[in-house]
């Protein structure tokens, strides 16, 4: 990727990531922007739809703020900011509405996920639906479109965000003349399976999940809750079938990682050792950004302080777009 591109990603505060964000999201997010302009919104207006104690949503935002600056987010390139705080936002979002087609919405996955579980279970197809939740990829194109965000890092499933952003700035362009540019959805690398504490993919929802920032107590109980088969120290063992292997292997020095292939391989290794060197290889990586962390959380001014700058930098950019909006719209 070229350094004039420009990059540009949210991360909804939704609680603290666990190691399986940190491996497919946050790390080659991190790498990332030390290298190109960056944008990095904390999506908290999204949260809206699915949090409603605003005290959780404050609280969740300041950790993703301290996590990403903690993990070494180079805030020379990269743009950290509260979405809410940027008010233009709001505007482009209103003026996406018009020429926005409800057939667009329609197709959208949230709300199809929706409709069809709606409908499936006898009720009202938009029972449950406000217009925050059918709205939500307009607001998601405005947050691209507002700071001229040429690549978007996106998973697989997050794809149609950046494509209905495309949509909606061609729409606006045939209308208005080019204003916008069109965004390109990246796929991160694969990077594996990040098996959870049962062997499922690592998962709030399975409940299997270790967190990010696990003291060193909890790290060490979670990992020792890793479900293995029964096989004695003695016994070889298959290193691509094992939990532990794999989670090592995302922390790991490729030479540790074939050195650990062998002790599974060789067999005379039971798996409390292997978990115990799991524990340790991990928290290796992990012990100074925790600190740092909980040294940020305690220092909350210093979180206002960077998120103000981001925020700051950010209005730069967007109140331009706006101008720009407001000329071709309104003249």
């Amino acid at each position: 990727m070229t350094d004039d591109k420009i990059v540009l990603t949210g991360i909804k505060p939704t609680g603290i990531p666990h190691l399986g964000n940190y491996v497919g999201a946050l790390k080659p997010l991190i790498e990332l922007a030390n290298n190109n302009k960056t944008y990095i919104f904390i999506a908290d207006l999204h949260a809206l739809n699915t949090i409603k104690d605003p005290k959780l949503i404050k609280q969740y935002s300041y950790e993703i703020a301290a996590l990403m600056v903690a993990l070494g987010l180079n805030l020379d390139n990269a743009v950290l900011f509260r979405q809410s705080d940027i008010t233009e936002v709001y505007q482009l979002s209103n003026f996406l509405m018009n020429v926005t087609p409800k057939g667009l919405m329609n197709r959208a996955h949230s709300y199809k996920a929706i409709v069809e579980k709606n409908t499936a279970a006898g009720v009202d197809v938009d029972s449950g639906v406000n217009m925050g939740l059918y709205t939500y990829p307009v607001l998601m194109a405005a947050d691209i479109l507002l700071y001229g965000a040429d690549i978007v890092p996106v998973g697989a499933d997050q794809k149609q965000h950046v494509e209905f952003a495309r949509d909606i700035a061609g729409y606006f362009n045939n209308i208005y003349g080019e204003t916008f540019r069109l965004p390109e959805p990246v796929i991160g690398k694969e990077t594996g399976l990040v098996p959870g504490l049962d062997g499922r993919k690592m998962s709030k929802s399975y409940d299997n999940t270790i967190p990010l920032f696990a003291s060193e107590s909890e790290l060490k109980k979670k990992i020792m809750r890793i479900i293995t088969d029964s096989k004695t120290p003695e016994e070889s063992k298959n290193p691509d079938e094992s939990t532990i292997f794999q989670l090592y292997s995302h922390f790991a020095s490729k030479q540790e990682i074939e050195q650990f292939r062998q002790m599974f391989v060789n067999g005379g290794m039971g798996y409390g050792t292997a978990k115990t060197m799991l524990f340790d290889k991990i928290n290796a990586v992990l012990s100074e950004p925790r600190k740092e962390y909980e040294r940020l959380m305690a220092n909350k001014a210093e979180l206002d302080a960077i998120l103000k700058d981001g925020a700051e930098r950010a209005k730069l950019v967007a109140e331009k777009t706006i101008a720009r909006v407001k000329k071709a719209m309104l003249g």
